[in-house]
C-alpha cells in the first residue's frame, strides 16, 4: 500500500503594510518577487513540489487575492482553492481546509510569505513532523535561533521525541532583549516559525475540544459551501459570526499534544525591510541594489526602485524605496514601523 501523501496547506493573503510602499492591501508581500524571480507564494508552492512525499496543495485565501493566486499557481499542482468569505484568523481558515481533506491526511501547515533557503532541510524537518502527525501528534517546525530576536514568538522543547523532535513544554510570546538573550543561551528554545504538520481530524478533533463554537461555525459554513471547479467557497453567514483567533492560542497552546521540530533552514519571515535587507544580494560596501540607482561612496545601503532613478552620496545605513508616486526613507532598524505610515493605506 502506498504512502499517504502529504498535503500542503498554503495559507495566502495579507494586509500588505509591512513592506510598505513596494507591498500593499491589493498587492500584498506573498505575491511579490522581493528575493529571487519568483514571488514568495510560488516558493512555498515550489518547496512542497518535485518531492513524492507531497500531493497537490490546497490553498486557503481570500476573494481579494483569488486571481493572484490563480495566476501565480497555473504552474502548480493546485488540488483546490478555498476563498473564505472574510478573514478570521488561521484557526478557522486551517479548520476549513481540514474539512476539505480524508481525516486522516496529514496537513502541512505553509504561511505563502515566509523565505526558506535550505529546502532540503526543510523537506527533512516536514519528513520528521508528518512522523509525528502520523502518530497523533500536532507537530510544529520551529527554527534554532541565530540571535536573540524579539520580533517572534518562541517554543520550548521538552522531552525527546526523535532526533531532532520533542515534546512542547511551552509556547511563549515575544519576549523583550533581555528575556530574548536568556532563551538563546539556554539552548532550549527556538522561534516558531508558523509552520505545522498535524492530521485533518486530529485538528478538527482538538479545535472542537476547545474552540466548539469556532469549529460548529466553521462545520457549518463548510457544510454550506459551493464548489465551483477547483474554487470552494464557504457560506458567508456563518463564517462571518466566527471570532478570529490563531492557530497558536486556540490549539497549540492548550493541546497536550504538541510537538515541536527544530530545523536550521535559512528561515526568515521577511517581516519588514530591515530582515529583507540581509537577505538580498550585497555589494562590497555592503549596498544592495534593485532598480536604476547611482551610488558614490555609500555603504550598507538598500535601494529599492520601480523606476525612478535613485541617486545617492556619502550615505551610511539607509533603506531607500521608490514605488510609483510613494518615496520610504529611513534606517533599517526605524524601516521596521513602516505600518505605522499614515501612507499605508489602499490608494
Amino acid at each position: 500500500m502506498a504512502e499517504q501523501k502529504i498535503t500542503p496547506v498554503i495559507l495566502c493573503g495579507g494586509s500588505g503594510t509591512r513592506l510598505w510602499p513596494r507591498s500593499r492591501p491589493a498587492m500584498p508581500k506573498p505575491f511579490l518577487p522581493l528575493i529571487g524571480e519568483r514571488t514568495l507564494f510560488q516558493e512555498a508552492l515550489l518547496r512542497c513540489a518535485g518531492d513524492p512525499m507531497f500531493g497537490p496543495a490546497l490553498i486557503v485565501t481570500g476573494a481579494a487575492h483569488l486571481e493572484l493566486v490563480e495566476a501565480q499557481s497555473k504552474d502548480f499542482e493546485v488540488a483546490e482553492v478555498i476563498v473564505e468569505p472574510e478573514p478570521r484568523q488561521t484557526a478557522a481558515a486551517l479548520a476549513l481546509a481540514a474539512l476539505r481533506l480524508d481525516q486522516d491526511a496529514v496537513m502541512l501547515v505553509c504561511p505563502s510569505d515566509h523565505h526558506i533557503g535550505d529546502v532540503a532541510a526543510f523537506r527533512e524537518a516536514v519528513r520528521e513532523a508528518a512522523r509525528l502527525a502520523g502518530e497523533g501528534w500536532l507537530a510544529c517546525i520551529a527554527v534554532t535561533p541565530s540571535e536573540p530576536d524579539t520580533r517572534f514568538g518562541y517554543v520550548r522543547r521538552g522531552e525527546p521525541l526523535g532526533r531532532s523532535s520533542f515534546r512542547v513544554a511551552q509556547f511563549v510570546e515575544k519576549p523583550d532583549a533581555e528575556t530574548a538573550a536568556a532563551y538563546l543561551d539556554s539552548g532550549v528554545y527556538a522561534w516558531n516559525a508558523g509552520i505545522f504538520a498535524f492530521r485533518a481530524g486530529d485538528y478538527l478533533g482538538e479545535l472542537r475540544n476547545f474552540r466548539p463554537s469556532l469549529s460548529a461555525a466553521v462545520e457549518q459554513s463548510a457544510a454550506r459551501g459551493e464548489l465551483a471547479g477547483k474554487r470552494f467557497f464557504p457560506e458567508r453567514e456563518s463564517f462571518a459570526a466566527i471570532e478570529p483567533e490563531s492557530l497558536d492560542y486556540a490549539v497549540m497552546e492548550n493541546t497536550e499534544r504538541a510537538a515541536v521540530v527544530e530545523a536550521e533552514m535559512d528561515w526568515s519571515d521577511v517581516g519588514n525591510w530591515e530582515a529583507l535587507f540581509r537577505m538580498r544580494e550585497k555589494d562590497a560596501a555592503g549596498n544592495a541594489v534593485r532598480g536604476p540607482a547611482q551610488l558614490v561612496d555609500c555603504t550598507n545601503v538598500l535601494v529599492d526602485s520601480d523606476g525612478p532613478k535613485v541617486h545617492m552620496i556619502g550615505v551610511d545605513n539607509l533603506v531607500v524605496v521608490v514605488d510609483g508616486d510613494d518615496i520610504l526613507i529611513a534606517p533599517p532598524t526605524a524601516a521596521r514601523e513602516v505600518a505605522k505610515l499614515s501612507a499605508a493605506k489602499p490608494r
